[in-house]
């Protein structure tokens, strides 16, 4: 395979406030220059369809958004936000760059994720990467290469961990059966927005079909290597009653392991999503 290249310089810069934000008197605050806001004034324990217009709308924009001094925001005020997207379930843990679940035919649209105990000293943060800023930056060449290409996604893959260890395939035998590999595009458009983005991710995708296996290792590798590059990322500092909400859709995650022995609890709700798809876009 020849040498990698395709990366260009250009970022778009996000608008500053979604009108219907604004209009309610919420503060909209970019907290890098690729993705994620923080929020003042709103309320998530009391969301009307006004309010919740405008959190989705601002999620859009900025892809991972967050909340501080949400105390109020108990477990049915959580439950009823996430269900306003849809459908919810529940989700395991990772420790490293991941789209959430993206072995299964439809990943989720994203998840909510509200922090009850925080470590001290700024430690237990969350990151965040945004997959549609960093195929903005490749060169057109390569995103033109890219686009229609698909990539097989295997629960196997990203759970050879916990597979290797003595019972492990016993133990996860019927989640094995439940889930075989499925196929993403490895660039996807956005069901709402409209906007293109990578979708792979080291955890759980496992080769591009129709490239040899060489070629795809390269050029996976390539692809995560250029996304996790720190100006397509923002980091969140939790405190005690912070909320983040990201669309699992555009971007990837990770917690930062840095707080043992000390305790971190958040609770999560995942929202069911639906089957990634390319779809080129309209010449302007």
């Amino acid at each position: 395979m020849r040498a990698l290249r395709g990366v260009s310089r250009r970022l778009s810069t996000p608008a500053l406030k979604p009108p219907s934000a604004h209009a309610l008197g919420w503060r909209v605050t970019p907290v890098a220059h690729a993705l994620g806001a923080e929020i003042e004034g709103a309320d998530l324990s009391h969301i009307g369809a006004t309010e919740f217009a405008a959190v989705r709308e601002a999620l859009l924009q900025y892809e991972v958004i967050f909340f501080r001094d949400q105390a109020s925001f108990d477990p049915a005020a959580h439950r009823a936000l996430a269900q306003l997207f849809g459908g919810v379930q529940t989700h395991p843990a990772y420790a490293t760059w991941h789209t959430d679940m993206t072995f299964r035919p439809r990943p989720p649209l994203g998840s909510i994720l509200h922090g009850i105990v925080i470590p001290d000293g700024g430690r237990g943060d969350t990151e965040f990467l945004s997959m549609s800023a960093a195929f903005e930056a490749l060169e057109p060449s390569l995103r033109r290469r890219l686009a229609g290409l698909e990539a097989e996604h295997s629960f196997e893959h990203g759970f050879k961990e916990s597979l290797s260890q003595p019972g492990g395939r016993q133990r996860l035998a019927q989640a094995l059966a439940d889930n075989p590999p499925v196929t993403h595009p490895v660039v996807r458009t956005h069901p709402e927005s409209g906007r293109q983005s990578l979708f792979v991710n080291g955890l759980f995708t496992t080769r591009i079909l129709g490239l040899g296996e060489g070629e795809s290792a390269e050029l996976l590798g390539f692809l995560q290597e250029h996304m996790e590059q720190p100006r397509f990322r923002c980091r969140f500092r939790w405190r005690p009653h912070s909320v983040a909400i990201w669309d699992n859709r555009l971007t990837q995650h990770r917690p930062v392991n840095d707080y043992w022995p000390s305790h971190r609890k958040l609770q999560r709700i995942t929202i069911d999503g639906d089957r990634p798809f390319y779809r080129a876009a309209e010449a302007a």
